[in-house]
């Protein structure tokens, strides 16, 4: 079985793929975010650096996929391939920052790769508004992150609201993060491990 986390910077993915996999005995594969050579400077320089970021996550999330096609084990994944596209990619495109030659070149080698890949079994969204993840982003304290601005932020958050409203790939369980704490509360971590119960019983 293929599990998906998705959702905007800051709003606990890792955290969550990390809580889930520990109670129910799965694997996780986390974001290539350590050790991504483009990161850093993509904050610094956005135009300049756009394209070769979204490739290499593309490249990053494309080696997850086939991964988990191959695996017969159950697996929670930080983050998915649509998102590459539809959110991050469209929105770098959308403000500018991406010219639109290097889109449609990206766009091109997104839907070959898609030829290839199967939808998540079920897919859960944390949907967070901009006080949380600006709270999670300062709270963790990444340097490459602290010059993300609330604009960008909220723009992403506007790509999710609309990829999420249209996803028909499989099944989407959305979760309400803003008022949740489960890092630290475990009563919080059980509402959320009773909705995915809840979710895969008729994934």
């Amino acid at each position: 079985m293929h599990i998906a986390v998705t959702g905007n910077i800051g709003a606990g993915k890792t955290t969550l793929a990390t809580k889930l996999a520990a109670h129910f005995g799965w694997e996780v594969l986390f974001e290539a975010v350590e050790g991504n050579p483009y990161l850093a400077d993509f904050y610094e320089d956005m135009p300049r650096w756009a394209f070769h970021l979204q490739m290499y996550f593309l490249k990053s999330r494309y080696e997850q996929v086939l991964q988990i096609q191959k695996s017969n084990k159950r697996i929670i994944q930080d983050r998915t391939i649509y998102e590459d596209a539809h959110i991050f990619a469209a929105n770098l495109h959308k403000s500018g920052v991406m010219t639109s030659a290097d889109f449609e070149t990206y766009k091109g080698i997104f839907e070959l790769m898609m030829t290839t890949v199967k939808a998540p079994d079920l897919t859960i969204y944390l949907k967070a508004d901009l006080p949380k993840l600006v709270k999670q982003i300062q709270k963790r304290g990444r340097s490459f992150e602290s010059g993300i601005s609330e604009q960008y932020l909220s723009d992403l958050n506007q790509h999710y609201e609309e990829f999420t409203e249209n996803y028909k790939d499989g099944k989407l369980l959305v979760i309400d993060v803003n008022n949740l704490d489960y890092l630290s509360n475990d009563a919080d971590l059980a509402f959320v491990i009773q909705e995915v119960d809840r979710a895969l019983l008729y994934a």
